[in-house]
C-alpha cells in the first residue's frame, strides 16, 4: 500500500507535467503562432513575418511549445518548418479561446470595437454551408493566403486571396450566393471579402468559423492531394464525399442534429 508521502509525490508530479502545457499556452505570442499553424505547417520565417516577431523571439516561442509537444518540427533544406502535433491541440487553444470570449468581458468589447462594422455583414454558420454546398447553391471562397487554401480548405471551395479580390472579381459568377471565409472567428479577411462583394454587388456572407474549425469538427475538406473525408462528430454524419445521393438528401431535408 503506498504511503500518504508517495501519494503527494504522484500527485506533485503530476501535475507538473501538466503545468508544462499550462505554462506554453501562457504567452501572447504563442497563443498566435497556434492559431497559424492550425491553418497548415510554416517555417520560422513565415511566422517571425506573420507576427512581427524577429526569427530569434519566434524561434524561441516554437522551442517551448515544442518542449511541451504541442508542435513538431521538420527541417526541410535550410528552413525548419513546423505544425501542431495532433489535431487535439487545436481544440485546446479552441477550448481555451473560447472559454476567454465567454468569461472575460474584454475579449468581447475588443472583438466589438476591432469588427465595427460586423453586425451589418450577413453570416452563416457550418451546418446552413453544407446544406447550400450539397445544393450546388453556392460559391464556396478561400480569401485565405493561397499557401493555406493548398495545405486544406473547404471541399469545392476556390481561391481568391482577400487581397486580390477586387481585381479577380469576373472569376465569380453573379447568379448565385457568395460565402467567404478565412481562418477563424478573429480573422478580418472574410469581412474584408463581404464588404468588397457586397459593393460590387455579389450577394455575400461571411462563414461564422473558419477553416480550423471546419475541418475540427468533420465536415468535408479537400487538400492539394485532392478530397479528404472526414467523418462527423455523431454516428450517421457521414458526407466528406458528398455523393449524388447525399447532394438529395441533404438538399431535401434538413441536416440531423
Amino acid at each position: 500500500m503506498r504511503t500518504s508521502k508517495q501519494h503527494r509525490t504522484f500527485k506533485d508530479a503530476l501535475y507538473a507535467e501538466f503545468a508544462v502545457v499550462g505554462k506554453a499556452l501562457a504567452n501572447a505570442h504563442r497563443l498566435e503562432l497556434l492559431d497559424l499553424l492550425a491553418q497548415g505547417e510554416r517555417s520560422v520565417e513565415e511566422l517571425a513575418q506573420q507576427t512581427a516577431q524577429s526569427l530569434a523571439n519566434t524561434s524561441a516561442h516554437l522551442q517551448v511549445l515544442r518542449r511541451a509537444r504541442l508542435v513538431e518540427a521538420e527541417k526541410r533544406g535550410l528552413h525548419v518548418v513546423y505544425r501542431l502535433a495532433a489535431p487535439e491541440v487545436f481544440q485546446l487553444w479552441r477550448a481555451l479561446r473560447d472559454l476567454g470570449r465567454a468569461r472575460l468581458a474584454e475579449v468581447e468589447r475588443l472583438a466589438e470595437s476591432f469588427f465595427t462594422d460586423r453586425s451589418a455583414l450577413v453570416s452563416i454558420d457550418k451546418e446552413e454551408l453544407l446544406r447550400q454546398i450539397a445544393a450546388d447553391a453556392v460559391t464556396v471562397l478561400d480569401v485565405r493566403p493561397a499557401t493555406e487554401y493548398h495545405q486544406g480548405h473547404i471541399l469545392n471551395a476556390r481561391s481568391i486571396p482577400v487581397a486580390e479580390l477586387e481585381q479577380r472579381l469576373a472569376e465569380l459568377p453573379r447568379d448565385r450566393a457568395v460565402v467567404a471565409y478565412c481562418r477563424g472567428p478573429y480573422c478580418v479577411f472574410a469581412d474584408e471579402a463581404v464588404e468588397i462583394l457586397r459593393r460590387h454587388g455579389f450577394q455575400a456572407q461571411r462563414l461564422q468559423d473558419g477553416f480550423p474549425e471546419w475541418q475540427a469538427d468533420g465536415y468535408p475538406i479537400a487538400a492539394a492531394s485532392g478530397p479528404q473525408e472526414s467523418s462527423r462528430r455523431e454516428a450517421g454524419r457521414e458526407h466528406a464525399w458528398l455523393s449524388e445521393g447525399e447532394r438529395d438528401r441533404y438538399a431535401d431535408s434538413p441536416v440531423r442534429r
